[in-house]
């Protein structure tokens, strides 16, 4: 499996997990160890997965003040699959420059289409959209200037 392959089973795993935490309100440390004992680290990004999760947890409210702004709802009101996936993106936006923010956005919508509601991508799309060009702004202008 090759380290595109991986990152992308990581990211699944993460919403996993990151749904997990937001509705069963388990403690972190025990969500990542059973992930890592439950899944085989060969087939995913295992050190990826885990920076991510540690990070969305240590970074919560910064996270959700970036992209909160674009969802014209509380946080608390957002479904937690769709949640899950914008702290995901959110994270990976913020603290993940070398992943260009297209590829973060496609991954989204993607992980969406996946897990969340039929329409679920559309709303993911449309708050990262406006998330990234607040977060990447020199990335998004250069690339909308090539356009």
């Amino acid at each position: 499996m090759n380290a595109r392959n991986k990152r992308h089973k990581a990211r699944q795993l993460l919403v996993q997990a990151l749904y997990q935490w937001e509705v069963a309100q388990a403690p972190i440390a025990e969500i990542l160890a059973e992930f890592l004992t439950d899944n085989d680290a060969k087939k995913f990004d295992a050190e990826y997965f885990q920076e991510a999760l540690l990070g969305i947890n240590e970074n919560i409210v910064e996270l959700d003040e970036c992209f909160n702004p674009f969802t014209k709802r509380p946080i608390k009101e957002l479904d937690p699959v769709e949640l899950s996936i914008l702290r995901l993106a959110t994270f990976e936006l913020v603290y993940k420059l070398e992943v260009p923010y297209r590829v973060v956005i496609n991954e989204a919508i993607e992980l969406a289409k996946r897990y969340g509601a039929t329409e679920g991508h559309k709303f993911v799309n449309g708050v990262l959209d406006k998330t990234a060009q607040k977060i990447r702004e020199v990335e998004f202008k250069a690339k909308n200037a090539k356009s």
